[in-house]
């Protein structure tokens, strides 16, 4: 019986009748349907379905997908299938059904949405949701044939058996040309590169597609340079080197949002999002104060220690840090996370952390004072460890002592004023050195079993929290996690590593074991679902480690003879 038959069969059923189509469905000769997980109810989350094509048939030769070539495909089929939806899926609520599948922003990313399967008979694998028609609790099956035997054939005979393959290969060409930027990054000692040309700012505040009218991009001729990328093309723009750079102009003249820019740095852009080649070293960490952040067993000693209370700051922990607190602890927890690069806008630190001036130096002496600011340290964290800050600066000019560069932005055009800097500068006194970061060891991950409710699972929130059992993690200071399914990835992933630990592997250990096994096998390895693997983007690992450093449930030992478990207490030895 065909599918369209059983559905027909069925209609006015009750919706649990659905789970009569479970399996694989011929719907026409190049579109097979494996209909995965049958949602329970019309209020569940929606059906898990798979479609799967020929690869000849889509006329997308292997070739094309070789190296990093099927991340860049999958991202453009999966954009090419959300416009086919958006033409040709039925937009009538429940009673029509809906199809649906992720929705990629200006990123390109590894996704789950689209792959690609090798063997004799290679095929094209879209996953998707349908969420199956109903009337009240009862079967629409008219319109559930409808949906997934006529509309579903047109958007997958749109989106894969009619494509333009001249924009499919410019994807694939600019997603190859980014990588290799970024390669050429680390081969020449860079940070960062910014295209002459590129659009930076966004459209508005809660918008990351480009601004009209924007001012183009220009770089300083002091810093530069041309690359050749592997397509032939040669790109000219603003090499940053590592080292400390210093950010400065007027307020609403550009600052951040060039900050912003090498932070959204370390993705790939489609093409027309004017920051196809504004890159970033890819592990660079964006740094801020986070007020009431929980922290647990972080060496922060490098910044804050003798505090009047005696407390421990060699493995600092809380539940309610202060501004400098956690600011002090997230930069420590980005080196453990393998951060080469920190990005900073002192509008959005702490006072204290970042700096102290010469009059309240002379008014509070060192001695008393148990906050040792970035402005004393910054220096051996780039000599001593090889960490470069980019540094966003507009109310104070102690930075320009112990930065080797300053830019400044003037309407949006760059400046290269690093010799002007240097004539204002003073001499530093000699800094401490700056202290290798250690590895944690976590006891758990989430919170001790007795203590879970009947919720036992990692489940992603949208984007910007995740939830296990009554613990819910605020993800809202993660500034370069940029896609739901990234979040969802990283739910997926909090699951698997809890399975791994066990009080003897450090933190950094599980999670470069198990990202060595994404790049491997792939991300869809990590799935909670068998067949259709859900929806995920692979995130950074500093996402994950960051995700793990805000879980108020997280225990965490450390190398050192003395493992206390984490207090519950709250630590406020400043104020932001």
């Amino acid at each position: 019986m065909t599918l369209a038959n059983t559905l027909h069969q069925i209609d006015g059923s009750g919706y649990g009748a659905y789970k009569r189509i479970s399996g694989t469905h011929r719907l026409t000769n190049d579109i097979e349907l494996s209909v995965d997980r049958v949602q329970s109810d019309p209020f569940a989350p929606p059906s898990l379905i798979q479609v799967r094509v020929p690869l000849e048939s889509t006329g997308i030769v292997p070739e094309t997908l070789a190296g990093v070539g099927s991340v860049a495909a999958g991202d453009h089929l999966t954009r090419r299938v959300v416009r086919a939806i958006g033409e040709h899926a039925p937009h009538g609520g429940k009673t029509a059904g809906k199809l649906s599948i992720d929705t990629p922003g200006q990123q390109v990313l590894e996704r789950t949405s689209v792959v690609f399967t090798n063997g004799p008979s290679p095929k094209v694998v879209v996953r998707m949701e349908a969420a199956l028609p109903a009337q009240g609790r009862r079967i629409r099956g008219r319109a559930a044939a409808t949906l997934l035997t006529k509309a579903l054939p047109k958007v997958i005979n749109q989106a894969l058996l009619n494509i333009s393959h001249r924009d499919l290969d410019d994807a694939v060409t600019l997603f190859a040309d980014q990588i290799a930027l970024r390669e050429m990054l680390v081969e020449h000692d860079l940070v960062g590169f910014i295209a002459d040309g590129a659009i930076l700012p966004r459209a508005a505040g809660n918008s990351d597609v480009p601004a009209h009218q924007a001012v183009p991009f220009e770089s300083p001729a002091s810093l530069q340079r041309s690359f050749t990328l592997p397509s032939g093309r040669v790109l000219t723009g603003m090499a940053l080197p590592r080292g400390v750079s210093l950010i400065v102009g007027g307020g609403y003249h550009g600052k951040s949002t060039l900050l912003r820019a090498l932070e959204h740095g370390v993705y790939n852009h489609i093409g027309g999002d004017g920051r196809e080649f504004a890159v970033t070293v890819d592990d660079a960490v964006a740094l801020r104060a986070e007020d009431g952040r929980s922290v647990a067993n972080v060496d922060i000693a490098t910044f804050i220690r003798d505090l009047p209370a005696g407390t421990d700051t060699t493995r600092f922990s809380t539940t309610n840090a202060s501004g400098s607190t956690s600011q002090a602890a997230g930069l420590m927890e980005a080196l453990e996370a393998g951060a080469t690069t920190l990005l900073i806008d002192e509008d959005t630190s702490a006072t204290n952390f970042m700096i102290r001036d010469e009059r309240m130096r002379k008014l509070v002496p060192r001695e008393k004072e148990p906050i040792t600011p970035l402005l004393d340290r910054i220096r051996t964290l780039w000599q001593d460890q090889g960490v470069s800050t980019v540094l966003v600066a507009g109310g104070s000019g102690a930075f320009l002592d112990v930065v080797d560069r300053v830019v400044l932005l003037d309407h949006y055009r760059v400046f290269d004023i690093t010799s002007r800097a240097q004539q204002l500068a003073e001499p530093i006194e000699e800094q401490e050195p700056f202290p290798t970061p250690k590895h944690r060891i976590p006891k758990r991950l989430g919170p001790p079993k007795n203590q879970r409710g009947s919720n036992k699972g990692w489940q992603a929130k949208g984007l910007r929290s995740i939830r296990h059992s009554n613990t819910t993690i605020d993800l809202t200071a993660l500034h370069q996690l940029v896609d739901p399914a990234q979040t969802n990835s990283i739910a997926a992933i909090l699951r698997a590593l809890e399975n791994e630990v066990n009080g003897a592997r450090s933190l950094t250990d599980l999670i470069t074991q198990l990202f060595d096994k994404i790049q491997h096998d792939g991300l869809e390895t990590i799935s909670p679902f068998r067949g259709h693997p859900g929806r995920l983007a692979k995130p950074r690992p500093q996402e994950v480690f960051a995700t793990i450093n805000r879980n108020r449930s997280v225990a965490m030992l450390d190398p050192g003879p003395s493992t206390p478990e984490m207090p519950e207490t709250e630590s406020h030895p400043d104020q932001q």
